[in-house]
């Protein structure tokens, strides 16, 4: 499939969870708690194939709040780091949407090796100046989240709404 992407858009101010996978999305970037073996063996009970990948003109950022980061354009250059998931069930995208909070816009974007992915992105608001660090997530939030992503997951997969 050839996609036509130039540069990162901005992103409006609502999104639109129950139309976000009518865009039949294939191949999904994670930038933040999903690039985590733990996270996605919680939520889909497997570890899907992955790529490395990068996204030009976006970083992943931290947020105020949270320990999961967002995708916002990035005004100075660089590009966000992460991995492609390349084989999810619509079933998988259905509770990593489910999964993924409801103010994220799912866009494709365009990777550095020339082709496109899907990614959540963050609309704005509650954004830090500093970029989200894995490794501090790891070390200090990963076994807490992915116990909650456990604890989620019989929901999701059953269809039911993730708690607020």
């Amino acid at each position: 499939m050839t996609h036509t992407i130039t540069s990162p858009a901005p992103v409006p101010e609502t999104s639109g969870r129950r139309n976000r996978l009518s865009q039949d999305p294939d191949v999904l970037f994670c930038y933040g708690t999903l690039q985590f073996d733990a996270v996605l063996k919680a939520l889909l009970g497997r570890i899907p194939e992955r790529a490395p990948a990068c996204a030009p003109g976006y970083r992943a950022a931290a947020l105020e709040g949270r320990v999961y980061p967002g995708l916002v354009v990035n005004r100075f250059g660089g590009a966000a780091s992460g991995v492609v998931l390349t084989d999810l069930s619509s079933e998988e995208w259905r509770i990593l949407d489910a999964f993924e909070d409801e103010r994220y816009d799912l866009r494709e974007v365009l990777l550095s090796n020339g082709t496109s992915g899907w990614a959540y992105i963050w609309p704005g608001g509650d954004v830090r100046a500093e970029d989200w660090d894995a490794t501090v997530f790891e070390a200090r939030h990963l076994a807490a989240y992915a116990a909650r992503c456990a604890r989620l997951a019989p929901g999701l997969a059953a269809g039911e709404p993730k708690d607020k």
